[in-house]
This record gives structure tokens, sequence and C-alpha cells, in this order.
């Protein structure tokens, strides 16, 4: 409440008067405080200072402006309407009342699906569900866990909130992530799926993918989808584990044959590669005498086409001088003649025991 300065100068002039004609303090009177000088004009501004504080109570209780941080995007709704153009991270300003601005996420996010009880989620960014309950080709019960990955793309996201709602996940990414895991998983008996698990992961996210793509204006990108387990029935589970092991042996069986196959191979061509060199070995021998044989029959018939008829004669003529001077030296001696070579060979017994002498026409 202001202060009234001029009901103090009125109290002291009337004061001050009173004293004078009792003749007492001799001086004016003095009030009990002197107001400072920052409250003398304080009625003149009163009005101004109420309005400022009227203002900011009015900015800090109705807030008109937003903030939005990386990651995600602002959707201002103007009485009722969204706007088609995304608010991006930054400070925006907007008329409380008439219009509101909200926060939409538009990180990576990841929806696990498991089977697993109490999995506490400490990120707004994680949702967990229950595992994906299926019946197989046969109708027997199969669970599937799988995580999937995806991101509101913010372009579209005033779209998308205003026709799906701020539970777009739970209509546009549960229900397509479901229908496409029991189509491809029905299709299979619980033995195949641990078999043929990679193919059935990608017919899983192939499918996811399609129907997300097709979705109008696309307002979702899939990042991935990982299988993470495949849970069977205990006695199909059984099974196959025998069937497991049952393989396993049989694989270990045609192992120790394959190596035992390979052992004889390698015995048998140790075994033909030495009988091949024992038979290159004799063919070498075979050739040589052969080519030895053709050799000596070559010089044959160059020395039997080398005998003509005059050199036969020159021969004989020279085995009669032979044979005349034995005669010469011994007329009783005795002649032998065998035939041999171009010549006949001429052996002469002088009826000494001591001497005997061969003559060769050769």
């Amino acid at each position: 409440m202001p202060i009234d300065n001029d009901y103090f100068k009125n109290r002291q002039q009337n004061n001050g008067g009173g004293n004078n004609s009792g003749g007492g303090n001799g001086g004016g009177y003095t009030p009990p405080f002197e107001p400072p000088e920052m409250f003398k004009n304080f009625g003149k501004k009163a009005g101004f200072i109420y309005g400022a504080i009227i203002i900011v109570l009015i900015l800090v209780l109705a807030k008109p402006f937003a903030i939005v941080n990386s990651g995600e995007v602002g959707i201002k709704i103007t009485t009722g309407k969204y706007n088609d153009e995304p608010l991006r991270p930054g400070f925006h300003l907007f008329i409380p009342v008439i219009q509101k601005v909200i926060l939409v996420d538009t990180k990576v996010r990841l929806m696990h699906y498991t089977a697993v009880e109490d999995v506490g989620s400490f990120d707004a960014g994680i949702r967990v569900n229950n595992a994906i309950n299926i019946l197989d080709s046969r109708g027997l019960p199969v669970s599937i866990d799988l995580t999937v990955q995806y991101r509101l793309l913010p372009d579209g996201a005033p779209s998308t909130i205003a026709n799906w709602g701020l539970s777009w996940e739970e209509k546009i990414i549960n229900p397509v992530v479901r229908d496409i895991v029991r189509s491809v998983v029905g299709s299979f008996t619980a033995e195949e799926l641990p078999v043929k698990r990679n193919e059935i992961a990608n017919l899983i996210e192939l499918g996811i993918r399609e129907k997300i793509d097709a979705l109008t204006d696309k307002p979702v990108e899939l990042q991935s989808v990982q299988l993470r387990e495949i849970i069977l029935p205990a006695k199909i589970k059984e099974q196959i584990e025998r069937v497991q092991i049952a393989n396993q042996e049989a694989e270990r069986t045609r192992y120790e044959v394959e190596r035992a196959r390979q052992e004889a191979q390698k015995v048998a061509a140790l075994a033909e590669g030495e009988a091949q060199a024992k038979r290159i070995s004799s063919q070498g021998i075979a050739d040589a005498i052969l080519i030895e044989a053709k050799a000596q029959a070559e010089s044959n018939n160059l020395i039997s086409k080398s005998l003509t008829k005059d050199l036969l004669q020159l021969e004989q003529v020279k085995v009669q001088g032979k044979f005349n001077d034995a005669l010469r030296e011994n007329k009783d001696a005795k002649i032998f003649l065998t035939p041999g070579g171009s010549t006949p060979n001429i052996w002469v017994d002088t009826k000494d025991n001591q001497r005997t002498s061969s003559i060769s026409g050769n």
C-alpha cells in the first residue's frame, strides 16, 4: 500500500505550531522516520510494477513456449487442428489456450517380444510385449522371441499422430509383426523351425518391411527385425535332440569311412606308382637290349654288304698262302678246316704234343 507523504507533512506542521506556543523545544516537530527516496514516487509507478508482475505470472503459468530437443519433433495444434509442418529442434513460441505443442520422439525405438517374465525397461523408447504364440503347420504350439527396431519419420510425424494418435506403435508396428510372424512360422513344422531358422528370419523381416512400407505416406521406417529364439514344445525339443545326436553319429561314421577310403586310395596310389616305376625300368632295359641288337644287326648287315667277290678271293689267297707255309714247316702235319667267318679256320697238328698252332683267317 503506498505511503501518504502529505499526511506526515500536515502532522508535522500542526505539531510544530503547538510546540512554539508552549515554548517547548524551540524547534520543529520531527516525524518518527523519513521514508526512503525510492518510496517517495512509488505511488506513481505502482501500476507499471503490478502490470509487470502479472505478465511474469502469466508467462510462468501459461508457458507459451516449447523447447524441442534433438531426436524429437514438435507438433503444433491450433484449435484442435494439427499443423502439417513439424517443429524442428529449438525454441518455439505459441499462443496459450488457442495453441499447444506436443513433443514426439523420432529416435530409434525397440519393441521386444519375449517369454521372459519381469523384463524391466528403463528407456521410454523400449517396449516389451509377450512372446508371439503360434501353431505350426500340424497345430503344435510354438513361441517366437524377436526384436523390432523402427523409428517415426520426422517429416510425416504430424500426419501420423493425427491419423494414428500417440499410441501409433500399438496400431502400426505390433499388429503387423504378429500377423507376419504367424503367417510365416505357421507354414513350417516344429521340427523344421530350428533347421530353417535363417530362412524363417529372412521371410519374417521381408514380410514386415513390405507391409510397413506399403502404408500410406510411409509413416515409419523399419530398421531391422532380429529373430532371437524359437521356443518349441518339450517333446519336440527332445525328439530334435535325438535326431541331432543320430545325425552326429552318422556324420562321424561317414567321416571315418571317408578317411579309410582315402587311406586305401593313398596305398593304392603308392603301389601303382611303384609298379609303374618297375614297368618303366623294365621297359628301359628291354629298349636298351633291343637298341643294342638292332645296332649289332645293322653292323652285321653293313659287314655282309662290304664282303664282295674280289675281297673273298683275296682272303682265300691269303689262307692258301698260310696253308702252304704250314706244309713247308711240317709236311706230315694234319690240317683241319673249320668253317667260320668269311674264310675257314685252319688247325695244324704238327704231331708234336708240345706244339699246336691255330691259324685264323680273320
